[in-house]
């Protein structure tokens, strides 16, 4: 063989594999009860993957989505062992009860079957340990996806913090939630468990509660606070009887700290965040916008907007991240967003607030 032939193979081997490697993967879906699902089969039109099995018990609600979706009825299975012997998924996700996650962990990690869930990562420190320790011991990515997480604007104020822009960070408030899942219309598959402690963890202060913890272990990038001071109440009794729908997180670290106040009481639906620093504030109002203040003198500022596009992918989309992570196309950088350790922290401050609520005192956390 010459060596033109042998350049010539090689080329054909690099081209065959560059194929390959850009195939869509194969994901398949846990649970349709929690209504985020609908984002994964919206994010399947990107071709970064495609979704091979469903598991889901309810075929009813089942086939309400496979209407709406147009998938299958035939890719629907029982059990995450049916699906997994007949589709050979590479990742799947979660979209059943916090509570369920870590049986899918517990499932798909001695497979090699790498994990998405929804937020929070667990419905309790207890069961986030098995699944760290299943997902290390296994090799797998197990990644968190949070709305918040794909908010231009959220970036956008980690950069300007990161920058020293507004200098030495100070405070940092979290305002997250709606009027409430039954008065915002979720439907019923999705409200029986989602206002069931057994299988939520608690009402607001872990469905929106999760957002701004998440979001200030990232900007303290991993450190732990030293205290966690929480207060909750139930402010509609008759919506959500077995578990609050208000709560205010204080998070105590050594120089800053953090107030998150997620609520199932806000008259209007919001994820929004400020950021303080010794010489200016940034307000991330929404996904897109985005306002720094610099301080002149007493009360005086010089503020300055920003309109901000999406991130480009997959740095967009919590799907395509995924695939790229598992590809090894993206390293996540330590404490990031969705990565595990942020996400362990998460529950180790939750699982504190949730205690200190109930204690009506201020909960210590180890280093």
């Amino acid at each position: 063989m010459t060596l033109k032939q042998s350049t010539f193979i090689l080329f054909l081997i690099m081209a065959f594999w560059g194929r390959a490697q850009k195939q869509p993967m194969k994901i398949g879906v846990v649970g349709l009860t929690h209504t985020h699902v609908h984002w994964i089969f919206d994010s399947e039109k990107s071709k970064d993957f495609t979704i091979v099995g469903i598991v889901e018990t309810d075929k009813e609600l089942a086939m309400r989505y496979s209407k709406q979706h147009g998938f299958s009825m035939r890719m629907v299975y029982d059990t995450m062992e049916e699906m997994f012997a007949a589709t050979q998924p590479e990742a799947v996700t979660a979209f059943g009860t916090i509570y369920e996650h870590l049986e899918v962990v517990e499932k798909a990690a001695p497979k090699g079957i790498h994990v998405m869930v929804e937020k929070p990562l667990a419905i309790s420190l207890a069961h986030a340990k098995k699944m760290e320790a299943l997902a290390k011991k296994h090799d797998i990515q197990l990644l968190t996806n949070y709305e918040t997480t794909w908010y231009p604007t959220n970036h956008k104020a980690y950069d300007l913090v990161q920058a020293g822009v507004i200098g030495e960070l100070r405070k940092v408030i979290v305002r997250d939630g709606h009027r409430g899942p039954k008065k915002i219309g979720i439907n019923s598959e999705f409200l029986d468990w989602l206002t069931d402690p057994a299988q939520n963890g608690g009402g607001a202060i872990t469905d929106f509660g999760c957002y701004g913890v998440n979001l200030m272990t990232w900007l303290m990038e991993g450190k732990k606070p030293i205290s966690v001071t929480a207060v909750t109440q139930q402010l509609q009794a008759e919506n959500n009887p077995q578990v609050d729908d208000d709560a205010t997180i204080l998070l105590k670290y050594d120089t800053a700290n953090a107030v998150v106040q997620p609520s199932w009481n806000w008259p209007i639906g919001r994820k929004d965040m400020e950021v303080y620093g010794l010489n200016g504030v940034i307000y991330a109002d929404n996904r897109h916008e985005l306002r720094l203040r610099i301080t002149e003198g007493y009360d005086g500022y010089q503020e300055e907007s920003f309109s901000l596009e999406e991130r480009p992918s997959p740095y967009n989309d919590p799907f395509s991240l995924l695939v790229a992570v598992i590809r090894k196309e993206v390293t996540l950088a330590p404490y990031d967003l969705s990565s595990l350790e942020n996400n362990m922290i998460v529950m180790e401050i939750l699982e504190a607030a949730i205690q200190s609520a109930k204690a009506q005192k201020t909960i210590q956390l180890k280093n």
